[in-house]
């Protein structure tokens, strides 16, 4: 390698040395850290002795709530992720249309996911979903009785879900630029063949926005097995733990219990249990997605 190949190599290394930095510091770091800790019996406060796998053995034999929240978890999963890839999908078949307000119309419904799952959007949607609060208002007034939605345990799970939903924007981005690359010959020639519109939205623009779709689904499977604002702010896990999802509970083993070794074991379970259902759905991806080159994933 000559001094100028050295000197460009050096230039390179320069420049990306914040992300280098970076990830090993924010993220590589803390990921070997919490693997230790969860071999450990540590606390909040001080690194405990190596205990082994202990603390596995623990949660899957002798933890009583465990269980319960990862069957609460996955189907909080699979209630909030294809309601919110539906609905994104919704919008952006209507956004999708010619008009002179459509860029007004674009950014309106994007400012929900711009303040997102926040402090303050849970807590409007506690009041919001209350026993008094401006949703059964409404119901009342057309003469449907109140519904519990946060104090009843069959209930409050899918009121929870909605905050996710809420947060439609960025896949509904994803999804009006995949309906902006879907040619117009081939809308032209499902009409010629006397396809309806749903007939063509089935067989023309759904089979094209897989690669999309998949794209969603990963994305957001993975932030709902993760979420943590929703059932903290709005529910606090309750009731009667309908709502105790694997992220509350690895908060309250580590800031509550102060068992940060503990914590980190769950943490690791979970994500074991989020890599082996990706591979999962990228294993089962080369049936159902469909590229433009007529390769397949």
């Amino acid at each position: 390698m000559g001094n100028r190949n050295v000197k460009h190599a050096l230039w390179g290394l320069l420049f990306i040395s914040p992300w280098v930095i970076g990830f090993l510091c924010f993220q590589l770091y803390p990921l070997a850290l919490s693997l230790y800790y969860s071999l450990t019996d540590s606390s909040l406060v001080k690194i405990g002795e190596f205990i082994g796998l202990d603390n596995y053995v623990k949660l899957f034999t002798k933890d009583k709530d465990f269980f319960p929240s990862m069957r609460v978890t996955v189907l909080y999963t699979f209630v909030a992720v294809p309601a919110k890839l539906a609905f994104a999908l919704l919008i952006a078949v209507i956004l999708n249309k010619n008009s002179r307000m459509m860029n007004i119309y674009r950014t309106v419904y994007y400012l929900p996911s711009i303040l997102g799952a926040s402090v303050a959007i849970s807590l409007l949607w506690r009041f919001l979903f209350m026993n008094e609060g401006v949703v059964n208002s409404l119901l009342g007034k057309i003469g449907i009785p109140s519904i519990n939605w946060l104090g009843s345990p069959k209930v409050a799970l899918y009121t929870i879900s909605l905050l996710v939903v809420w947060q439609f924007g960025t896949s509904m981005v994803l999804f009006l630029a995949g309906l902006k690359n879907i040619p117009a010959e081939l809308y032209d020639a499902a009409k010629v063949d006397g396809s309806g519109k749903l007939r063509t939205f089935a067989a023309v623009t759904l089979p094209l926005l897989t690669p999309i779709i998949f794209f969603n689904l990963i994305m957001q499977l993975i932030g709902a097995l993760q979420e943590f604002t929703a059932a903290f702010i709005v529910t606090n896990g309750g009731p009667m733990k309908a709502t105790y999802l694997i992220g509350l509970k690895i908060y309250d083993e580590a800031f509550m219990q102060m068992r940060m070794g503990y914590a980190s074991a769950v943490s690791w379970v979970l994500f074991l249990f989020i890599l082996v259902v990706t591979l999962l759905i990228f294993r089962t991806s080369r049936y159902w997605v469909h590229y433009e080159d007529g390769g397949r994933s």
